[in-house]
């Protein structure tokens, strides 16, 4: 394992991830101009600017003034770029593009300088995290260009209102589609997962507070879907009424449902060439009622994580589905451009034969986060502790701009229940 590399080497992997991951991240701001670097496109999210300065703020706090001693670079973006220093809506009076790019470069430049004298064996597991904390933030920064985007083009006329409104009209071509789409469903491909105990969580150098400890649990014997909902699933239940019929609704899922005036996935499409993808762009409560329409239900996490994870035969906890080889293009659909049909990485499939448990579309849980027994947080409370609120459903599998140092089956991602502009689908289960 990387984590077990002498110091010299460790560090070398370290400047090369760092490295790389930066390059990701500047590539996306090529064509973005001013207004859409301050532009706050949802009230939940932050402008992709304010998440580029915060990129160098972290790395700034924690590398060169806590781990170098050396004062803070930029003190007058303190109060700015800070998590807990303005509330989302103030984000959006942010320096020049050029500005935060000189900022991250200068940060970046120091780091590197204090990189070849740190003890990286001491730190490693700090290092480790701020790659995944860019990571993390380039997927939000993709997902809020993403609906900039959208709204330009309703702006432009592009799209039209009356366009989304007749997705869910049943006209002939519809009910065609839908058709279509029965026919090639993966409904009642499931795949049954003995009783048995095994392995929840992860101690690995790169596991995240939330993570930690491993431990082992115990399962009642279930069945849980080979593949996520694909589109043509889901558009038997947007055909069958299922926006409009209370039955399949939890009480706080129809209210939401009647407050927000929502038909359809946030990011649908109704192309038949997409019926064989994943479906995304939905709420929990969009995914728990789909459940109940077809007589199941989301699985916890737990249930989930052991389908994707856990190998029978060598009684032991895999960090990817397919094994311990780091994730490549032909293991499944990650760092990409857009979603890719379910049934598109056999190399990919965990040792219970589920595709698509990483990458492709983030999968809501019927769980609540929370810490496990034994939680410590790292490296300061906020990162998670402050989120065991009972408020937010866990996510779990990472998505098609998810980047490859946060793929691994255990890792843990949370959202609000009602927020479906993230890039998260779902599959079922039964008992």
């Amino acid at each position: 394992m990387i984590s077990k590399l002498k110091a010299s080497s460790l560090k070398d992997y370290i400047a090369f991830a760092l490295e790389e991951c930066r390059d990701k991240t500047l590539s996306l701001f090529v064509d973005v101009d001013a207004a859409t670097f301050c532009s706050q496109a949802h009230h939940d999210f932050s402008p992709v600017g304010w998440h580029l300065g915060h990129i160098a703020y972290i790395e700034s706090f924690w590398v060169l003034e806590n781990m170098a001693g050396l004062p803070c670079l930029f003190p007058q973006y303190h109060q700015l770029f800070a998590a807990d220093g303005l509330p989302k809506s103030q984000r959006v009076q942010l320096p020049q593009i050029e500005e935060v790019i000189y900022y991250l470069k200068t940060v970046r430049t120091k780091v590197l300088e204090y990189l070849e004298v740190a003890d990286i064996q001491e730190q490693e597991r700090l290092w480790r995290f701020l790659i995944q904390h860019e990571s993390q933030h380039c997927e939000i920064i993709r997902m809020v260009l993403k609906l900039v985007n959208s709204q330009q083009s309703i702006v432009n006329g592009q799209q039209s209102i009356v366009h989304s409104q007749q997705s869910i009209v049943h006209s002939q071509q519809s009910i065609v589609n839908g058709q279509q789409s029965i026919v090639n469903s993966h409904v009642g491909e499931m795949v049954e997962i003995p009783a048995g105990e095994f392995e929840l969580g992860n101690d690995s150098m790169d596991a995240l507070d939330n993570e930690r400890p491993a431990h082992r649990i115990y399962l009642d014997s279930y069945w849980i879907d080979r593949y996520p909902v694909t589109c043509g699933e889901y558009q038997v239940f947007m055909e069958a009424g299922g926006y409009e019929n209370p039955q399949w609704w939890s009480v706080a899922g129809w209210e939401w449902l009647q407050t927000e005036g929502v038909i359809q996935p946030l990011y649908w499409n109704s192309d038949r060439l997409q019926q064989n993808h994943p479906v995304y762009g939905v709420s929990w409560y969009e995914a728990e009622a789909y459940s109940r329409f077809v007589g199941k239900r989301l699985p916890t996490e737990a249930e989930w994580e052991k389908a994707a994870s856990w190998d029978t035969k060598a009684n032991h906890h895999r960090t990817y589905p397919w094994g311990e080889d780091i994730p490549t293009p032909q293991h499944c659909n990650y760092d990409g451009l857009t979603t890719t049909p379910v049934n598109a990485y056999p190399k990919g499939q965990s040792a219970y034969g589920l595709y698509d448990t990483l990458g492709n579309v983030w999968e809501w849980t019927a769980t609540w986060f929370d810490g496990y027994k034994g939680f410590a947080s790292y490296p300061y409370k906020g990162y998670s502790q402050v989120y065991f609120d009972q408020k937010h459903r866990l996510l779990k599998g990472g998505s098609w701009a998810t980047r490859p140092w946060v793929l691994r089956a255990s890792f843990r991602n949370w959202y609000y229940p009602q927020v479906r502009q993230i890039f998260a689908g779902f599959r079922c289960v039964k008992d």
